[in-house]
């Protein structure tokens, strides 16, 4: 019953963190400019939080793998996110933007623990042969959170003003806090400032990524989620496009992408209750696939009726991606290397999706059926990349059974 408990709690803890994480990100861009009188502040605030997470990941990985109660490390990172999403809101327009924009990458530096790094500690939580189903369960606490960040931030700004945005996803984040104290340590581990054979920071960082190199289906999932979140930054960034074109008014972009994301959760909440009918391998190389497919149908340009049906169609593609992936990644992680996995591989989807977000620009300015197509290319690209790596793994595991063979006729 405790187990079953400490369950409930973590995910209630990482779908309330999760959301306040996703709200953040659209209330400020209506607080920036509200409070500085300048268009480019909000987004210059997101870029910040995006770009410092990107690059804290690995780090707050080693610290993780290093505790021996990383629900405490997580609840601190969490209080940290909230007071400087508060601090952020305080300064606008009373001090330089600088000023600002550093707090802001300050908070972006802790943003990992939010992701992969609550989602490492699912192991320590989930009761024995249920972590595929607390897996899918994880996941969909993404999804629900990038449905309902983004329209409570809309709504509340629209109700209370663009300050109470920020104050409510701050709000969130601070509720979330005692889930992740309560989360379960490890094994108690020698204090690495008192051990003298204890690895640096920049050793256990270099641990970290060689575990995902090295590990040949790790490095598989890696490479293919990232490509194919880089695709997914792509059509984020046209959706306001995609919605002026079909629907006329940018607006409508939104609605584009609260269906993926409801279509996500849906699909989610399916394998949540089948969590062994596929392989995740298997499910990671399926739904590239069907994200490539997904974004065909969008540059197609056709009637509203079939990009809904492209955009449900990317939802069902996205959703059990991302299940697939964590699953890939509690299955070959190395216990003591957990964390900066998951944060490593958190960090490295943030850049690709940035890098899609800001290659859609220029792309779509010039044709934005071109900068869907790249989309979709960029998942086929994904997919290839996939079955290249299945193809090495497969050449590498039968040369070593060659060899085990031809060793055990000589004996």
């Amino acid at each position: 019953m405790r187990k079953h408990y400490a369950v409930g709690s973590a995910l209630t803890g990482a779908a309330l963190a999760r959301a306040g994480d996703e709200m953040s990100g659209p209330a400020l861009l209506v607080a920036g400019p509200v409070f500085t009188g300048s268009a480019s502040t909000g987004p210059a605030l997101l870029a910040g939080i995006t770009a410092a997470a990107a690059v804290g990941g690995p780090l707050f990985g080693v610290l993780l793998d290093r505790s021996a109660r990383p629900g405490r490390l997580l609840a601190g990172a969490l209080a940290g996110y909230a007071a400087a999403l508060t601090v952020v809101l305080g300064s606008l327009g009373h001090v330089p933007v600088v000023v600002t924009l550093l707090v802001a990458v300050g908070a972006g530096l802790l943003g990992p623990a939010l992701s992969g790094g609550w989602t490492a500690q699912m192991p320590r939580v989930a009761p024995r042969g249920l972590l595929p189903r607390v897996t899918a369960l994880d996941a969909m606490t993404f999804n629900a959170a990038s449905l309902a960040g983004p329209v409570l931030a809309g709504l509340v700004a629209g109700a209370a003003g663009a300050a109470a945005g920020v104050l409510v996803a701050a709000a969130l984040i601070v509720v979330a806090v005692p889930c992740a104290y309560a989360l379960p340590g490890g094994p108690r581990r020698a204090n690495p400032r008192r051990s003298p054979t204890a690895p640096s920071v920049l050793a256990g960082l270099a641990a970290g990524f060689r575990a995902v190199r090295h590990t040949p289906p790790l490095a598989r999932a890696t490479v293919t989620s990232v490509v194919s979140c880089t695709g997914q930054g792509v059509l984020t960034a046209c959706s306001p496009l995609l919605g002026a074109r079909i629907f006329g008014d940018a607006r409508h972009g939104v609605l584009l992408l609260s269906v993926v994301a409801a279509s996500a959760l849906l699909a989610n909440a399916g394998l949540a209750r089948r969590p062994g009918l596929l392989r995740p391998d298997t499910v990671l190389a399926c739904s590239t696939a069907v994200l490539a497919v997904a974004l065909l149908m969008t540059a197609a340009a056709g009637p509203p009726a079939l990009l809904l049906g492209a955009a449900v169609l990317v939802g069902l593609g996205e959703g059990p991606q991302l299940t697939a992936l964590f699953a890939v990644r509690h299955r070959e992680a190395p216990e003591h290397l957990r964390g900066q996995v998951f944060t490593t591989g958190a960090s490295l989807k943030i850049t690709g999706f940035a890098l899609g977000a800001g290659l859609a620009g220029p792309l779509a300015a010039r044709s934005l059926s071109g900068a869907l197509l790249t989309a979709a290319a960029l998942q086929l690209l994904a997919g290839l990349l996939f079955l290249g790596c299945t193809l090495l793994i497969r050449r590498r595991t039968g040369t070593r059974t060659a060899y085990a063979e031809e060793d055990h006729i000589r004996r």
